[in-house]
Protein backbone atom coordinates (compact mmCIF):
# COMPACT_ATOMS: atom_id res chain seq x y z
CA UNK A 1 0.00 0.00 0.00
CA UNK A 2 1.42 3.38 -1.00
CA UNK A 3 1.90 6.18 1.50
CA UNK A 4 -0.94 8.32 0.00
CA UNK A 5 -3.37 5.38 0.25
CA UNK A 6 -2.29 4.65 3.81
CA UNK A 7 -2.73 8.32 4.76
CA UNK A 8 -6.22 8.43 3.24
CA UNK A 9 -7.26 5.24 5.02
CA UNK A 10 -5.85 6.56 8.28
CA UNK A 11 -7.91 9.76 7.98
CA UNK A 12 -11.07 7.73 7.39
CA UNK A 13 -10.49 5.42 10.36
CA UNK A 14 -8.93 7.68 13.00
CA UNK A 15 -12.24 8.85 14.57
CA UNK A 16 -13.13 5.18 15.21
CA UNK A 17 -9.82 4.28 16.87
CA UNK A 18 -9.90 6.55 19.93
CA UNK A 19 -10.62 3.56 22.22
CA UNK A 20 -7.11 2.24 21.49
CA UNK A 21 -5.38 5.11 23.33
CA UNK A 22 -2.48 5.28 24.18
CA UNK A 23 -1.76 3.32 20.97
CA UNK A 24 -1.74 5.95 18.20
CA UNK A 25 -4.05 5.33 15.21
CA UNK A 26 -1.19 5.22 12.66
CA UNK A 27 0.57 2.49 14.67
CA UNK A 28 -2.66 0.53 15.10
CA UNK A 29 -3.43 0.65 11.37
CA UNK A 30 0.13 -0.27 10.38
CA UNK A 31 0.13 -3.24 12.78
CA UNK A 32 -3.19 -4.50 11.43
CA UNK A 33 -2.14 -4.20 7.78
CA UNK A 34 1.14 -5.97 8.60
CA UNK A 35 -0.70 -8.92 10.17
CA UNK A 36 -3.13 -9.14 7.24
CA UNK A 37 -0.38 -8.92 4.62
CA UNK A 38 2.15 -11.28 6.21
CA UNK A 39 -0.05 -13.69 8.21
CA UNK A 40 2.03 -12.64 11.22
CA UNK A 41 1.21 -13.97 14.66
CA UNK A 42 0.12 -11.61 17.42
CA UNK A 43 3.48 -12.16 19.11
CA UNK A 44 5.35 -11.20 15.92
CA UNK A 45 3.19 -8.10 15.48
CA UNK A 46 3.70 -7.16 19.13
CA UNK A 47 7.49 -7.41 18.83
CA UNK A 48 7.61 -5.40 15.61
CA UNK A 49 5.30 -2.60 16.78
CA UNK A 50 6.31 -2.57 20.47
CA UNK A 51 2.96 -3.83 21.78
CA UNK A 52 2.13 -6.64 24.15
CA UNK A 53 0.30 -9.65 22.70
CA UNK A 54 -3.06 -8.74 24.26
CA UNK A 55 -2.86 -5.21 22.89
CA UNK A 56 -1.86 -6.59 19.49
CA UNK A 57 -5.04 -8.68 19.35
CA UNK A 58 -7.25 -5.82 20.56
CA UNK A 59 -5.72 -3.42 18.02
CA UNK A 60 -6.27 -5.91 15.18
CA UNK A 61 -9.97 -6.46 15.75
CA UNK A 62 -10.68 -2.81 16.56
CA UNK A 63 -9.12 -1.69 13.27
CA UNK A 64 -10.90 -4.45 11.32
CA UNK A 65 -14.22 -3.33 12.80
CA UNK A 66 -13.47 0.28 11.85
CA UNK A 67 -12.71 -0.79 8.27
CA UNK A 68 -16.00 -2.68 7.99
CA UNK A 69 -17.93 0.23 9.52
CA UNK A 70 -16.28 3.03 7.52
CA UNK A 71 -15.69 1.31 4.17
CA UNK A 72 -18.90 -0.71 3.95
CA UNK A 73 -20.23 1.74 1.36
CA UNK A 74 -17.63 0.35 -1.04
CA UNK A 75 -19.87 -2.64 -1.68
CA UNK A 76 -21.57 -0.56 -4.38
CA UNK A 77 -24.10 -2.96 -5.88
CA UNK A 78 -27.13 -0.81 -5.21
CA UNK A 79 -25.58 2.65 -5.45
CA UNK A 80 -23.52 2.42 -8.65
CA UNK A 81 -25.58 0.27 -11.00
CA UNK A 82 -25.10 2.38 -14.12
CA UNK A 83 -21.31 2.08 -13.94
CA UNK A 84 -21.60 -1.67 -13.36
CA UNK A 85 -23.88 -2.24 -16.36
CA UNK A 86 -21.71 -0.10 -18.66
CA UNK A 87 -18.61 -2.02 -17.58
CA UNK A 88 -20.10 -5.39 -18.50
CA UNK A 89 -21.35 -3.93 -21.79
CA UNK A 90 -17.74 -3.51 -22.85
CA UNK A 91 -17.22 -7.27 -22.52
CA UNK A 92 -20.33 -8.22 -24.56
CA UNK A 93 -22.72 -8.73 -21.64
CA UNK A 94 -25.64 -6.31 -22.08
CA UNK A 95 -27.60 -5.45 -18.90
CA UNK A 96 -25.32 -7.64 -16.76
CA UNK A 97 -24.98 -6.46 -13.16
CA UNK A 98 -22.34 -8.77 -11.74
CA UNK A 99 -20.80 -12.23 -11.54
CA UNK A 100 -21.53 -14.49 -8.57
CA UNK A 101 -19.30 -17.27 -7.29
CA UNK A 102 -17.74 -18.93 -4.26
CA UNK A 103 -14.39 -19.34 -2.60
CA UNK A 104 -13.38 -21.69 0.21
CA UNK A 105 -11.26 -20.82 3.24
CA UNK A 106 -9.82 -23.67 5.28
CA UNK A 107 -10.50 -24.25 8.98
CA UNK A 108 -8.42 -26.62 11.11
CA UNK A 109 -10.16 -29.12 13.34
CA UNK A 110 -13.28 -31.24 12.95
CA UNK A 111 -15.98 -28.64 13.66
CA UNK A 112 -16.93 -28.48 9.95
CA UNK A 113 -16.18 -32.13 9.23
CA UNK A 114 -13.27 -33.68 7.37
CA UNK A 115 -11.43 -31.05 5.29
CA UNK A 116 -14.00 -28.52 6.45
CA UNK A 117 -13.96 -24.97 5.17
CA UNK A 118 -15.90 -21.73 5.25
CA UNK A 119 -17.71 -20.72 2.06
CA UNK A 120 -17.74 -17.10 0.92
CA UNK A 121 -20.22 -15.98 -1.73
CA UNK A 122 -18.91 -13.01 -3.68
CA UNK A 123 -20.45 -10.80 -6.37
CA UNK A 124 -17.96 -8.82 -8.48
CA UNK A 125 -18.12 -6.25 -11.28
CA UNK A 126 -16.18 -6.17 -14.56
CA UNK A 127 -13.22 -4.46 -12.87
CA UNK A 128 -12.94 -7.03 -10.09
CA UNK A 129 -14.53 -4.94 -7.34
CA UNK A 130 -16.63 -6.80 -4.80
CA UNK A 131 -20.25 -5.63 -4.94
CA UNK A 132 -21.58 -7.98 -2.27
CA UNK A 133 -19.92 -10.48 0.06
CA UNK A 134 -21.66 -13.10 2.20
CA UNK A 135 -19.09 -14.89 4.37
CA UNK A 136 -19.01 -17.64 6.95
CA UNK A 137 -21.14 -20.43 5.51
CA UNK A 138 -20.09 -24.01 6.34
CA UNK A 139 -18.97 -26.08 3.36
CA UNK A 140 -21.55 -28.70 4.35
CA UNK A 141 -24.34 -26.39 3.08
CA UNK A 142 -25.50 -26.63 -0.51
CA UNK A 143 -24.73 -23.57 -2.64
CA UNK A 144 -28.38 -22.87 -3.47
CA UNK A 145 -29.20 -22.89 0.27
CA UNK A 146 -26.47 -20.35 0.93
CA UNK A 147 -27.77 -18.17 -1.90
CA UNK A 148 -31.36 -18.27 -0.62
CA UNK A 149 -30.26 -17.21 2.88
CA UNK A 150 -28.09 -14.34 1.66
CA UNK A 151 -28.89 -10.64 1.70
CA UNK A 152 -28.45 -10.58 -2.08
CA UNK A 153 -31.29 -13.06 -2.62
CA UNK A 154 -33.51 -11.15 -0.22
CA UNK A 155 -32.83 -7.89 -2.04
CA UNK A 156 -33.83 -9.40 -5.39
CA UNK A 157 -36.65 -11.80 -4.53
CA UNK A 158 -38.22 -10.29 -1.41
CA UNK A 159 -37.71 -6.54 -1.10
CA UNK A 160 -37.31 -6.15 -4.90
CA UNK A 161 -34.82 -3.32 -4.36
CA UNK A 162 -32.12 -4.96 -6.48
CA UNK A 163 -32.06 -5.79 -10.21
CA UNK A 164 -35.25 -3.82 -10.80
CA UNK A 165 -33.92 -1.57 -13.54
CA UNK A 166 -35.11 -1.36 -17.17
CA UNK A 167 -34.96 -4.26 -19.59
CA UNK A 168 -32.49 -4.19 -22.45
CA UNK A 169 -33.75 -4.49 -26.05
CA UNK A 170 -31.64 -6.98 -27.96
CA UNK A 171 -32.68 -5.76 -31.41
CA UNK A 172 -34.53 -8.91 -32.50
CA UNK A 173 -37.77 -8.23 -30.67
CA UNK A 174 -36.48 -9.84 -27.48
CA UNK A 175 -35.54 -8.05 -24.29
CA UNK A 176 -33.75 -9.18 -21.15
CA UNK A 177 -34.03 -7.94 -17.56
CA UNK A 178 -31.08 -6.98 -15.41
CA UNK A 179 -29.26 -10.16 -14.40
CA UNK A 180 -26.08 -11.58 -12.91
CA UNK A 181 -24.05 -14.58 -14.03
CA UNK A 182 -23.67 -17.51 -11.65
CA UNK A 183 -21.93 -20.85 -11.36
CA UNK A 184 -23.67 -24.07 -12.39
CA UNK A 185 -24.23 -24.89 -8.70
CA UNK A 186 -26.88 -22.15 -8.58
CA UNK A 187 -30.47 -22.51 -9.83
CA UNK A 188 -31.20 -20.83 -13.16
CA UNK A 189 -33.61 -17.88 -12.89
CA UNK A 190 -34.43 -14.77 -14.95
CA UNK A 191 -31.96 -12.76 -12.84
CA UNK A 192 -29.31 -15.46 -12.29
CA UNK A 193 -28.02 -17.01 -15.50
CA UNK A 194 -26.01 -20.23 -15.24
CA UNK A 195 -24.19 -22.05 -18.07
CA UNK A 196 -25.75 -24.60 -20.39
CA UNK A 197 -25.04 -28.20 -19.48
CA UNK A 198 -23.13 -29.98 -22.23
CA UNK A 199 -25.09 -33.19 -22.74
CA UNK A 200 -24.11 -36.00 -25.11
CA UNK A 201 -25.61 -34.23 -28.12
CA UNK A 202 -23.28 -31.28 -27.57
CA UNK A 203 -24.10 -27.56 -27.57
CA UNK A 204 -25.44 -25.61 -30.51
CA UNK A 205 -23.66 -22.45 -31.66
CA UNK A 206 -25.74 -20.10 -29.52
CA UNK A 207 -25.29 -22.19 -26.39
CA UNK A 208 -21.56 -22.43 -27.06
CA UNK A 209 -21.34 -18.64 -27.52
CA UNK A 210 -23.13 -18.07 -24.22
CA UNK A 211 -20.97 -20.54 -22.29
CA UNK A 212 -17.82 -18.99 -23.73
CA UNK A 213 -18.74 -15.48 -22.57
CA UNK A 214 -20.09 -16.88 -19.30
CA UNK A 215 -16.75 -18.59 -18.61
CA UNK A 216 -14.87 -15.35 -19.19
CA UNK A 217 -17.21 -13.59 -16.81
CA UNK A 218 -16.82 -16.20 -14.09
CA UNK A 219 -13.03 -15.79 -14.21
CA UNK A 220 -13.57 -12.31 -12.75
CA UNK A 221 -14.68 -13.90 -9.46
CA UNK A 222 -11.66 -16.18 -9.29
CA UNK A 223 -9.31 -13.32 -10.10
CA UNK A 224 -10.86 -11.06 -7.44
CA UNK A 225 -10.58 -13.70 -4.71
CA UNK A 226 -7.09 -14.60 -5.95
CA UNK A 227 -5.94 -11.00 -5.62
CA UNK A 228 -7.40 -10.70 -2.14
CA UNK A 229 -5.53 -13.83 -1.07
CA UNK A 230 -2.30 -12.71 -2.75
CA UNK A 231 -2.25 -9.33 -0.99
CA UNK A 232 -3.68 -10.39 2.39
CA UNK A 233 -1.89 -13.64 3.13
CA UNK A 234 -3.62 -14.11 6.49
CA UNK A 235 -6.62 -15.44 4.53
CA UNK A 236 -4.60 -18.33 3.09
CA UNK A 237 -3.56 -19.51 6.53
CA UNK A 238 -5.64 -22.32 8.04
CA UNK A 239 -7.55 -20.77 10.95
CA UNK A 240 -8.14 -22.65 14.18
CA UNK A 241 -11.71 -23.75 14.84
CA UNK A 242 -11.94 -21.57 17.97
CA UNK A 243 -11.52 -18.54 15.66
CA UNK A 244 -14.29 -19.60 13.30
CA UNK A 245 -16.64 -16.79 14.35
CA UNK A 246 -14.00 -14.09 13.71
CA UNK A 247 -12.73 -15.39 10.36
CA UNK A 248 -15.70 -14.24 8.19
CA UNK A 249 -15.33 -10.74 9.66
CA UNK A 250 -11.65 -10.68 8.62
CA UNK A 251 -12.52 -11.91 5.10
CA UNK A 252 -15.02 -9.07 4.64
CA UNK A 253 -12.39 -6.63 5.92
CA UNK A 254 -9.94 -7.80 3.26
CA UNK A 255 -12.54 -7.57 0.48
CA UNK A 256 -13.28 -3.96 1.48
CA UNK A 257 -9.56 -3.14 1.52
CA UNK A 258 -9.34 -4.67 -1.97
CA UNK A 259 -12.06 -2.29 -3.19
CA UNK A 260 -10.41 0.65 -1.41
CA UNK A 261 -7.10 0.00 -3.17
CA UNK A 262 -8.80 -0.24 -6.56
CA UNK A 263 -10.39 3.16 -5.84
CA UNK A 264 -6.91 4.48 -5.03
CA UNK A 265 -5.59 3.11 -8.37
CA UNK A 266 -3.12 0.84 -6.57
CA UNK A 267 -1.52 -1.91 -8.65
CA UNK A 268 -3.19 -5.27 -8.12
CA UNK A 269 -1.20 -8.46 -7.50
CA UNK A 270 -0.75 -10.72 -10.51
CA UNK A 271 -2.51 -14.03 -10.02
CA UNK A 272 -2.91 -17.14 -12.16
CA UNK A 273 -6.40 -18.29 -11.27
CA UNK A 274 -7.80 -21.58 -12.48
CA UNK A 275 -11.34 -20.68 -11.50
CA UNK A 276 -13.06 -23.82 -12.70
CA UNK A 277 -10.82 -26.05 -10.64
CA UNK A 278 -12.79 -24.71 -7.67
CA UNK A 279 -16.13 -24.82 -9.41
CA UNK A 280 -15.70 -28.54 -10.06
CA UNK A 281 -15.78 -29.10 -6.30
CA UNK A 282 -19.32 -27.72 -6.14
CA UNK A 283 -22.18 -29.99 -7.23
CA UNK A 284 -24.34 -28.65 -10.07
CA UNK A 285 -27.88 -27.66 -9.24
CA UNK A 286 -30.25 -30.53 -9.94
CA UNK A 287 -33.65 -29.02 -9.24
CA UNK A 288 -36.34 -27.89 -11.66
CA UNK A 289 -35.35 -25.43 -14.38
CA UNK A 290 -37.11 -22.06 -14.25
CA UNK A 291 -38.78 -21.54 -17.63
CA UNK A 292 -38.51 -17.73 -17.50
CA UNK A 293 -34.84 -18.13 -16.72
CA UNK A 294 -34.46 -20.50 -19.65
CA UNK A 295 -36.10 -17.99 -22.01
CA UNK A 296 -33.88 -15.15 -20.78
CA UNK A 297 -30.74 -17.24 -21.22
CA UNK A 298 -31.82 -18.43 -24.68
CA UNK A 299 -32.50 -14.85 -25.81
CA UNK A 300 -29.09 -13.69 -24.57
CA UNK A 301 -27.40 -16.71 -26.14
CA UNK A 302 -28.91 -15.91 -29.56
CA UNK A 303 -27.74 -12.30 -29.20
CA UNK A 304 -24.20 -13.33 -28.26
CA UNK A 305 -24.07 -15.76 -31.19
CA UNK A 306 -25.07 -13.02 -33.64
CA UNK A 307 -22.46 -10.69 -32.18
CA UNK A 308 -19.73 -13.35 -32.50
CA UNK A 309 -20.69 -14.04 -36.15
CA UNK A 310 -20.37 -10.34 -37.05
CA UNK A 311 -16.81 -10.17 -35.77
Amino acid sequence: MSKPSFSLLLRLLTPSLSSLSPTPPNLALAATLFRLAHAASYKAVARRFMLDSAASCRVFYTVCKAIVDKLGYMFEFKSDMNRIVVGFGWISLPNCCGVLGFDRFQIDGKILGENGSLMVQGLVDSEGRFLDVSAGWPSTMRPETILRQSRLFSGVEESRELLNGPCFELGDGNSIPQYILGESCFPLSPWLLTPYVDHRNGLNSSEWAFNSVHRQGMELVGTAFGRVRARWKLLSKNWKEECIEAFPFVIVTCCLLHNFLIKCSEAMPDVNVEYYSREQELPPFEGEVDENGRRTRDALALHLNRVSLRR
